[in-house]
This record gives structure tokens, sequence and C-alpha cells, in this order.
């Protein structure tokens, strides 16, 4: 079982801890043959299959009572081809080994989250991203797949071969089959230099079009009860290197980003009346600081204190509207709201269910600390999203079901054509999907 996502006697749990399930059995597959006889065996014995990765989604997308695939023994790289400039892995390798894999051979993704405990097919899967003004999601840099469908059968799907199946499958939600390897497109290693920097919120917003424009990568998290936000601009750079220092990466992301961060979660769980003053003291607590290094060194961070997230992409045009009524709803609400509000940006892509398909779209994720009740500003905040059109993230919480996406996306009837070909009989069926893609 992975480390991020467990539980005892055959219970599954995911990392936020909340969606626990207990499937009838368990597959390990060594082999891409194996997985294909498990879905056929499934298929016989009357049991749904779905496959599970590190348990990163906040949904229920991956829970199953029939045969959970778990796939630890489908790791590694396949194949590197420097001529195409691809590199083929297989799904269940989480993307921290890809990255460290690929930096050995001096290359590098061209974008990724600010995670990488997933695996590379649940990270897809779900339309995880990063942020960026050209370079967009994990899914939007494959450029091949190999599925197990549901009569077990392995398909291949490219631009070039089948390439309706590829146009919905690189976001596919485990609802098509279950993915065995993904290729994607790679370039050398390159460095980044990001820049942190606290900035007001109201100047954040004011210059939101231009920050997102001048930048390659544009973030920003803003402080709810506080006017503050802290700004991450990384772009490309011609060097020389310029890691974070062994002491100062310690202080700030793992004293401050993670051991004094979850002492104030722990406080303002118990006592919610001092998130207000917590939250100034945070947001004035990190600095500006500078540095340069490869990708995935600036892109991702560790992430130790657990939380609840939902996280909506709204027309990039829409964002400015959208922060500025969460804001007056926290404000005029009453809830104390312990976790930073993060924002990231994404150009629009050609998958069906991309969450950034066919419009470009601004982020933005807000969280809860585990434990601590978020329904009712999770509910108030999605509000505010899907009065704009919202497109929440399939792994993390909504309340969204089949005849939203259907007004939300575009391609949606695509999708579910596709799906009704390659699954007629929803072997890959969940609860989740039957809410999400209807029957």
């Amino acid at each position: 079982m992975s480390s991020t996502a467990s539980g005892k006697s055959g219970t599954w749990r995911n990392w936020g801890g909340n969606v626990t399930v207990r499937p009838a059995r368990e597959v390990v597959p060594a082999s891409v043959d194996e997985l294909a006889a498990a879905v056929r065996q499934a298929a016989e014995d009357g049991l749904k299959v779905k496959a599970v990765g590190s348990g990163h989604s906040f949904t229920s997308i991956a829970a199953t009572d029939g045969v959970s695939v778990r796939p630890q023994l489908l790791t590694g790289i396949r194949n590197i081809d420097r001529k195409a400039m691809t590199v083929t892995v297989e799904a269940g390798t989480p993307l921290k080994r890809l990255n460290v894999a690929l930096a050995r051979e001096g290359l590098s993704l061209t974008n990724m989250g600010d995670i990488m405990e997933q695996t590379v097919s649940g990270a897809t899967s779900t339309g995880t991203h990063g942020t960026g003004r050209e370079s967009a999601s994990l899914a939007a840099q494959i450029r091949e797949l190999e599925l197990v469908t549901a009569d077990g059968s392995v398909l291949t799907c490219s631009e070039k071969e089948n390439p309706e199946v590829f146009a919905a499958a690189r976001v596919g939600l485990g609802a098509l089959g279950i993915v065995t390897a993904i290729t994607f497109a790679v370039e050398p290693v390159f460095l980044l230099t990001a820049r942190e920097e606290p900035m007001p919120l109201d100047r954040v917003l004011a210059e939101f079009d231009q920050l997102r424009t001048e930048n390659e990568h544009f973030e920003f998290y803003w402080f709810p009860h506080t006017g503050n936000t802290n700004t991450k601009r990384n772009n490309r750079s011609a060097g020389p290197p310029q890691p974070v220092g062994q002491l100062a990466g310690w202080f700030e992301d793992e004293f401050l980003s993670n051991g004094v961060f979850h002492a104030a979660q722990l406080l303002g769980r118990a006592v919610p009346a001092v998130v207000p003053t917590v939250a100034r003291i945070s947001s004035t607590a990190l600095s500006a600081r500078s540095y340069t290094d490869i990708p995935y060194k600036v892109f991702t961070s560790p992430r130790r204190v657990r939380f609840v997230e939902m996280e909506y992409a709204v027309p990039s045009e829409a964002l400015v509207d959208t922060l500025r009524e969460l804001r007056a709803m926290v404000d005029r609400s009453g809830l104390r709201v312990n976790f930073p509000v993060e924002v990231r940006t994404a150009p629009a892509d050609d998958i069906a269910l991309s969450t950034a398909s066919a419009r470009d779209s601004a982020y933005v994720a807000v969280h809860m600390f585990r434990g601590t009740p978020y329904q009712a500003y999770f509910t108030a905040a999605e509000r505010i999203f899907t009065a704009h059109e919202g497109r929440p993230h399939w792994g993390k919480v909504h309340t969204r079901d089949v005849d939203y996406f259907a007004e939300v996306y575009p391609r949606f009837g695509e999708f579910t054509a596709l799906r009704d070909r390659l699954d007629p009989d929803r072997l890959f069926q969940n609860d989740y999907l039957r809410r999400v893609l209807g029957q």
C-alpha cells in the first residue's frame, strides 16, 4: 500500500482522510497482461473495477467496493526517445520518481503541479495542473496513452492513433479504462528563477493581467481575514543555479511552511477566534526571496500539513470578480478560515474534460485543515465559483452533477458517447462517476 493513503484490514483511506472504502478484493498486477486478466476476471465475477493511485484526490473518484487495482508494481521508465523528445513511463510511477529520473537524464517536463506524491496516471486522469502562461496541465503534455479497456484489450491512443480516444482519455477520470503507460513530451533540463514576494491583495488584483502575461508561471496565496498575499513568479533563467540554502530552506519550507503552520492550524482548530490574528501574523512571516534551480525543485514543495480542498477553474477574465466576492463573503460570514487561498492560471487546451478545455482559466483553491468543519465555507465558495461557470477539479471536493457538467463543458457529450462505446456495461463505474457522468 502507498504511504500516502492506506488503511488496516483491507480498508482504503485517502490522503485527506475524508474517503474510506473497503473493496471486495485488491489486485497488484506486475504487468499489463496481469492487469488485463484482472479486468476480465472482475467482469466475469460481476464486480466493478477501479485503479487507485496515491490517494491524493479528495473526491471518491477512485473508491470501489469491487476490485481495487493498486499500481505499485507498474512503475518505472519504459523508454526515453531523445529524437522525439518523449519519455514513456508506467502508470503507477510517482511524479517524484519521474522528476528525479528525468533530471538524471538531463531532461524535464515543461510544467508541473506543486505536489509530486501522486502517480502519473492519477495526476493526469484528474486534470492536475500547475500554473503557466503558455504551458498547461500535466495531461496536456501527454503524447500517447496506453489503457486497458473494459473487455480486457489494450488500446494505444495518440493524435494519430485512436485520436477520438486521445482527445478524451488524457483526462479520463478512470471512466474509459485503466491507464497502464503514459508518454510525455520532455525537453532538455532548464533553470527557473523563482521570485517570492509579499504583495497587498488589492495590488495583485489590480495588476493581475499584467502579472499573468509578464511571467511564464505566476501564482499567489491570499490569506483570508487579511489584505495580504504571497506571490510567486517563476521564469526561465540562464543561470547560474542558486538553490535555496539548506538552512534557509529548512527554516522557510519545513519550519515555517510545515512545522509552525501545522501548530497554527491546530491552534485555529481548537480556538477558532484566534484565526484572524494568526492569519495576520502568518501572512507577514514569509519575506521576499529569490532562488534558481531545476524545474521540479522550483515548482514543487512538500505538503506535510493535511487538509481538505476544493478548487474551481473560472474563465481567467472572471478571476478578479471571483476573488473580490470570496473576500466579501469571508468578511461578512463569521467564518474562520485558517488556510490561504491559492490562485494559479492555465492556457486553454483541447482535452474534452480538462478544466481548461477551450478556455483560458484561473484556478481558485480553498482549503481547510483536516478535521476542521469545512462544509459551510466550501458551500459558500462553491456558490461564487458556479455563478462564474466554474469547473471543479475532478479530484477535489465539489457537489456538482452531470447536469451541471453538461452545461459548462462544450464537449461533455463527446466524452459520454466515447464512454458508452468503450465501457457499455459500466465496469469502471462507481458512485462518483454516476454523479458526474450519469448512468
